[in-house]
């Protein structure tokens, strides 16, 4: 049997107290169907008043659709017939009940009314209006609707309705083909058979026109017998199906342990051809051992023989080698004798070229002390330009006399400051991080420190400040000691003054 799962809309009436409306509208296949039912809670049950309108004779979806039927989903899935939905041309009314509390409820077009499970020509379905009392939930489990070839295959193709036939007899006919072709008469026999007697008796109704009501009535027995020899068939096959699936396992398991069985049997069978080669193994092992022991003993004997030889052959050879060992020392003495020698010879170059150094370095140790002399000279000279200073023991003593001062006041009078002097501040970083980056940083610190002379009162005309970055490292840059070295800020002071002057500035100055 083919079945194709479909989800629908549930509304949770909560059995409360007064009732509501829901809408229905028409699916894709009848679009222009329509509806509205009134939901009302009672005592353990819900009543449900539907009208429809807009519908058509289910048989405009095939032959074998005679009548619809109005189902309940639950959220679980189970699809509960709540009834037939009978045309009065293109309008329909039911009232039925229903002991869910939660469902959704759709319309199907059926071969008969007191079919089990909705087919897939889903019609109507409910729609929840924005005044409808209830909670909405979406049916989560799938709800399962037979194919329309289900029944295609079991019906005629061609069948007219006879308006002045009731409409049970024809689903009388249905059902029982329906169940027929499902094995009825196989596993079901004498509840179809009831069925078809039934139904034979509705037919003998007809043809002796007893009346549309005794044929209807009759028929509709008919298909209730008839639906249930189907169910019971589909019960009993599923059964058999069950029977078959155990016997097929009883007959695989025994399969099973019969080729176990076997599988033991063959192991065993060749566990004892495994010892039985073993048995061979250890045999042809002991042989082979014993031929090893002979051909060892014969090695043996040849090798103690081939050692004799080596050892005369050794003992010729050490002789040999004592005799070239006395020539070597005594050319080795001999070349001990002249490297003596030599050196004797190279010591007393040495000797000579150490007082040549020594005179040399005396010399060098003269001129540092003119030259110390000289540049002691040349700054006293030099402070001499700007103020009275005079040689000492203790060093070079400027004197900065009262005329610098203003009387009573202990700072520099403006000329006496900086004359002819210039200051620049040069920021140097480290190589960690990008060179602009760098750059960036060695041009502040500079400019702070110039910026910090500025205020304690120096000229700002006579300092500058330039950044190199990290283009100009004191040490390399190597270890955490070296680079805490380059990270600095050094003042270089020039001018005429002191026999020095900056010639040019770097890019990144102020």
């Amino acid at each position: 049997m083919d079945v194709v799962a479909k989800t629908a809309k549930a509304i949770n009436y909560r059995h409360r107290s007064g009732a509501t409306k829901i809408d229905f509208a028409g699916t894709a296949i009848l679009p222009e169907a329509k509806g509205q039912a009134k939901v009302e809670s009672k005592q353990g049950y819900i009543e449900i008043e539907v009208e429809f309108a807009n519908l058509v004779p289910a048989t405009k979806f095939g032959p074998e659709y005679l009548t619809y039927v109005m189902w309940a989903i639950t959220p679980e899935g189970r699809a509960t017939n709540l009834g037939e939905v009978l045309l009065n041309g293109t309008r329909s009314k039911l009232n039925v009940t229903s002991e869910n509390q939660a469902f959704g409820l759709i319309v199907t077009a059926e071969p008969y009314f007191s079919v089990t499970q909705p087919s897939d020509v889903v019609v109507i379905e409910n729609v929840v209006r924005q005044d409808t009392l209830g909670k909405v939930d979406v049916i989560d489990a799938k709800f399962e609707l037979l194919q329309r070839g289900n029944y295609a295959n079991m019906i005629p193709q061609k069948m007219v309705i006879d308006p002045k036939v009731p409409l049970e007899l024809y689903e009388a006919r249905q059902a029982i083909q329906i169940a027929r072709a499902s094995g009825a008469a196989k596993y079901a026999n004498d509840t179809f058979k009831k069925s078809t007697d039934l139904l034979a008796q509705a037919e003998g109704y007809l043809a002796r026109k007893a009346g549309m009501k005794p044929v209807a009535m009759i028929s509709r027995e008919a298909v209730q017998t008839a639906e249930d020899a189907r169910v019971i068939t589909i019960k009993r096959r599923e059964e058999e199906a069950l029977m078959n699936e155990r016997a097929a396992a009883a007959e695989r398991e025994a399969k099973a342990q019969a080729e176990a069985a076997a599988e033991t049997e063959r192991a065993r069978l060749a566990n004892e051809r495994a010892k039985q080669e073993a048995e061979n193994a250890r045999l042809e092992a002991e042989r082979r051992k014993q031929a090893d022991l002979e051909r060892m003993a014969a090695e043996k004997a040849k090798a103690e023989a081939e050692a004799a030889t080596a050892e005369a052959r050794k003992m010729k050879a050490e002789a040999d080698l004592a005799r070239a060992a006395a020539e070597k020392a005594r050319g080795e003495a001999e070349a001990a004798r002249q490297a003596a020698l030599a050196q004797q010879q190279a010591a007393l170059a040495d000797l000579e070229r150490a007082k040549a150094a020594t005179a040399e370095a005396e010399k060098g140790r003269l001129r540092a002390e003119e030259e110390k002399t000289a540049l002691r000279q040349q700054l006293l000279d030099q402070f001499n330009l700007i103020l009275e200073t005079r040689d000492s023991a203790r060093g070079l003593i400027v004197n900065l006399s009262d005329v610098l001062f203003d009387f009573g006041k202990f700072t520099l009078r403006p000329p006496t400051r900086d004359p002819g002097l210039k200051l620049e501040v040069e920021g140097h970083t480290d190589d960690i991080g990008s060179e602009e980056f760098n750059q960036k940083l060695s041009e502040q610190r500079a400019d702070t420190v110039r910026s910090y002379l500025i205020e304690q009162g120096l000229n700002g005309d006579m300092i500058t400040s330039v950044g190199f970055g990290k283009t100009m490292p004191a040490v390399p840059n190597t270890n955490a000691a070296n680079r805490q070295k380059n990270r600095r800020v050094e003042m270089v002071v020039s001018g005429e003054i002191i026999g020095s002057k900056l010639t040019s500035k770097a890019p990144g100055s102020n």
